[in-house]
């Protein structure tokens, strides 16, 4: 008879079965409705199957789609699904690899001939045709060799030159479902009819271990869920989007573009350059409240400065370099090395500090052109950039305001709903464990004393320090990490940075590195989706755009125009021979949130009619009411929302 065995669940309560019971026979014991729900498990913290066996008293987490880690079981799941369905429908096609992602999942494959639309369409139409089949899905663990005998039968070259890269003794695992096996080592779900819905999205390029000198794979995108009401409402979401997608809007406001002899390096036109601009303006009111000073400094270092700050050994390979005058030069890619120039400049007391050096110098960085994506991942681009550089009993006061002036900012530019992380020592990095010790306690601490709720993102922080990032939830509910605060008492060191303290001794300044926008490239093209490219008044290039409906009230638009910007208004006249209507649609495509039409009638009468964007009439009025009008509103959406 089977020894017992007790098993802890998440709420505490205990249950007692037989040793060898599988994780699926203890969950229908828990209830019929969360077996139909599992899709896999944690038996002590460790990802199974649900035909895993457990021999030992163990905790118990079930894992159902409603779960992160439930839904990339289930991702995971369907990209195996779908590279059976290519190997049944396209059998000369090699196997890479396909994970779940953050919405969904891909797989990368070897094709001959191009994957098409209709390949889709034939893909998944056999995807439905193998989960209605609901054929289980098997673990089986083998031997290296083993792994290489049975891919190396099968011409699966991708998957041999993975398991060459294993140590000959580890045991790894394979997951069969009918005919098909792939190289894996799980969970998944239990069987194929386990997927319900799902949609094939689209078709990409991709180097094989993201490498541009391999092999370029074609990847195939795709989601699934348990019902078809979430399928449709992600699909639904996508569209949207797609809508408020920034590159689309980008091009369609004349905001910015690309161009091939500048890979991933935007160009912004004027009305981009002001949207850019007036992002900037904000943060140097801030800076001059908040006691910041602006410097400007060089674009290009000699490679022993990246030496000295730790990024010629961690970060090198990301930067552009440069061969001149038999020396080894790079465009900076962070500010922070050439503030730690500054600041040894000079000698520096205890009543000195904190010193605030703030940059918004261009930076470029060597983003492989397979991930780079509109303005999202750029090569070249500027941050609202700042160091601070202060004396330890003033961490907690510096990284307060920063939170202050985040928060403001964020809230003014209608993001509320904020999660903070706190990111840990990542594996490659620089100094010693004892000086991340106690960084990363004190950034810890200067949380807790703030009240500041957050979690913990382990191995996620820079390499010379801990940091605090700040993600934000847009219209769509996507997450993006935007600001970030980093704690660093390694470059200090490294640079030999000092100040006297009040004793008369020499003692190292903690640095701070700080962003609320981050990159001001990736902040725009998350904020354009964000709001669709409706900006508040206060911050679109264009906030009054004067139309005129015949050529006679050409003189009377440019003189209200001209009204307008002396009074400080981003005006535009559209005095061409269209039609009025035309003219009207025109300027709300392009996102201005006042029009102000001009007839006959307004040309008398030393008025406007006025036209709200994505309204009807808002009535007419004279020159001088409108102008007050426009300045109320700008006013409002100047207000933080509380």
């Amino acid at each position: 008879m089977a020894s017992s065995i007790r098993i802890t669940l998440p709420d505490g309560k205990q249950l007692e079965v037989p040793s060898g019971s599988s994780v699926s026979s203890v969950v229908e014991r828990i209830g019929s409705g969360l077996a139909r729900a599992a899709l896999a498990a944690r038996v002590d913290g460790k990802p199974v199957d649900l035909a895993y066996p457990i021999r030992e008293d163990a905790a118990l987490e079930v894992l159902t789609f409603d779960r992160p880690e439930g839904q990339e079981v289930y991702w995971h799941s369907s990209a195996h699904l779908m590279a059976q369905a290519v190997k049944d429908l396209f059998p000369e096609t090699r196997l890479t690899i396909g994970p779940p992602i953050q919405n969904g999942f891909y797989y990368d494959f070897d094709k001959p001939v191009p994957f098409t639309e209709d390949d889709l369409r034939r893909i998944e139409t056999h995807m439905t045709e193998l989960a209605g089949a609901d054929l289980p899905i098997r673990r089986r663990d083998v031997s290296r060799d083993e792994a290489l005998d049975l891919f190396g039968k099968r011409n699966e070259s991708y998957k041999t030159e993975i398991i060459e890269t294993i140590a000959p003794d580890e045991t790894l695992s394979v997951y069969e479902q009918g005919d098909f096996v792939d190289l894996c080592r799980g969970p998944h779900v239990a069987s194929t009819g386990k997927i319900k819905t799902f949609k094939l999205l689209n078709i990409a390029g991709a180097y094989w271990r993201g490498d541009e000198k391999n092999r370029m794979l074609q990847r195939i995108y795709g989601v699934s869920f348990p019902d078809r009401k979430q399928l449709d409402e992600f699909i639904a979401r996508r569209e949207e989007a797609e809508r408020r997608d920034h590159r689309k809007l980008g091009r369609q406001m004349e905001l910015f573009m690309f161009h091939p002899f500048a890979p991933a390096s935007p160009f912004f036109f004027p009305k981009g350059a002001r949207l850019y601009n007036l992002l900037v303006d904000h943060v140097r009111k801030l800076y001059d409240e908040f006691g910041y000073e602006e410097v400007i400094t060089p674009l290009i270092y000699e490679a022993g400065l990246w030496k000295i700050s730790g990024h010629y050994d961690h970060f090198w390979g990301e930067m552009f370099t440069i061969n001149a005058d038999e020396r080894e030069y790079a465009p900076k890619a962070m500010n922070c090395p050439s503030h730690c120039l500054m600041y040894q400049a000079g000698h520096r007391s205890y009543r000195d500090l904190p010193v605030r050096y703030a940059d918004f110098a261009r930076l470029h960085r060597y983003e492989r052109s397979g991930v780079t994506a509109g303005l999202m991942r750029v090569r070249s681009f500027a941050q609202d950039d700042a160091h601070i550089f202060c004396r330890p009993d003033q961490i907690q006061t510096e990284i307060h305001g920063f939170m202050k002036m985040l928060k403001r900012t964020y809230s003014l530019l209608g993001f509320t709903d904020i999660d903070v992380y706190l990111s840990t020592r990542p594996d490659h990095r620089a100094g010693t464990d004892e000086v991340w010790d106690r960084a990363e306690t004190t950034l810890s601490g200067v949380l807790k004393t703030l009240d500041i709720s957050h979690r913990v993102a382990p191995g996620e922080g820079a390499f010379y320090g801990p940091k605090i990032d700040v993600f934000v939830r847009d219209a769509l509910d996507r997450p993006w990490q935007l600001g970030t605060c980093q704690l660093d008492f390694n470059m200090p060191e490294r640079f030999g940075l000092e100040y006297v303290a009040e004793s008369g001794t020499a003692e190292r300044p903690a640095m701070i590195h700080r962003a609320m926008l981050g990159s001001i490239e990736r902040f725009l093209g998350v904020y354009i989706e964000h709001c669709a490219g409706v900006f508040p008044s206060w911050l679109a290039p264009v906030q009054v755009k004067v139309i005129g409906i015949t050529d006679t009230q050409t003189p009377y638009v440019e003189q209200v125009a001209a009204r307008l910007a002396a009074d400080g208004l981003r005006v535009e006249t559209d005095t061409r021979n269209e039609k009025v209507g035309y003219k009207i649609r025109e300027a709300e495509t392009q996102k201005i949130p006042f029009m102000a039409v001009v007839g006959a009638r307004e040309m008398d009468t030393d008025s406007v009619s006025v036209r709200l964007r994505g309204q009807h009439d808002a009535g007419v009025m004279t020159v001088d009411a409108f102008i007050a009008f426009v300045r109320e509103d700008i006013e409002k959406t100047l207000s933080p929302k509380p």
